[in-house]
């Protein structure tokens, strides 16, 4: 497994150092950078994994330069600011930032948000790479991945509408692993900022409704779709793969 690559970036020498060495400490590669021409450079010369962003880069301004990369790449950003109002925070989110975090901050804490945003980046990079098209068998059932055609045990074609073929997709490419709303929503590439959470959790609740009302014998009882208590869903059915 590779090693992190993280970029640093802030204009205050004394604070890119004390972060740099904070996640060299804890087994990151991190490497400094004080404007955007730098990141970019960077950039240009390997595999960065992560951007630690400040706001306020003298001349230069974070929110900025974090739409331009976000319109240009994936690479999971989190800001960094003194500045924490609401509004502020909202601005950072509008353009595409993974997390915002406030000065001054917990060193424990900004090396928790930062393993997490990695692990949430990690995880829908793998969801949205693993549901594509491959035969899936399971209880019965065969779903052929590249034509989104089900068809029961029985041999009849069960019709599903585009979200629910995605949501069958993004379960049958993760058998046995509990699933939380905001990684199914992530996964079928649902975009709304962070006040949309508690709304777009509903509605994965309702089309998990949906698909079970097709795939299940007994929908109020399920068997294969099953909810997983304090996480979300997770799809029980053992599968069987084919290219």
């Amino acid at each position: 497994m590779s090693i992190p690559r993280l970029l640093v970036v802030d204009d205050d020498p004394e604070m890119r150092s004390m972060m740099t060495q904070l996640l060299q400490q804890n087994s990151f590669i991190a490497l400094p950078a004080s404007s955007e021409r730098e990141i970019r450079a960077h950039l240009s010369n390997g595999r960065i994994d992560l951007i630690l962003l400040d706001v306020m880069l003298g001349d230069e301004n974070g929110i900025d330069i974090c739409a331009r990369l976000r319109r240009e790449q994936d690479v999971p950003i989190i800001l960094v600011s003194a500045l924490s109002a609401d509004h502020q925070r909202m601005a950072g989110y509008e353009v595409g930032a993974d997390d915002y975090i406030a000065k001054p901050f917990n060193p424990q804490l900004m090396l928790a948000r930062v393993r997490a945003v990695m692990q949430r980046a990690r995880r829908s990079s793998s969801l949205a790479y693993r549901r594509r098209t491959r035969t899936f068998r399971f209880d019965g059932w065969v779903f052929d991945g590249k034509r989104d055609d089900l068809h029961s045990p029985e041999g009849y074609l069960v019709a599903l509408s585009q979200r629910e073929t995605a949501l069958l997709k993004v379960l049958l490419a993760n058998p046995h692993i509990p699933l939380t709303r905001d990684e199914i929503v992530t996964a079928l590439d649902v975009t709304g900022d962070s006040d949309k959470s508690e709304a777009q959790g509903r509605a994965i609740d309702m089309l998990v409704g949906r698909l079970r009302s097709k795939i299940e014998t007994n929908p109020k009882d399920p068997q294969m779709l099953r909810t997983e208590r304090g996480v979300g869903y997770i799809f029980a059915a053992d599968i069987s793969v084919e290219e």
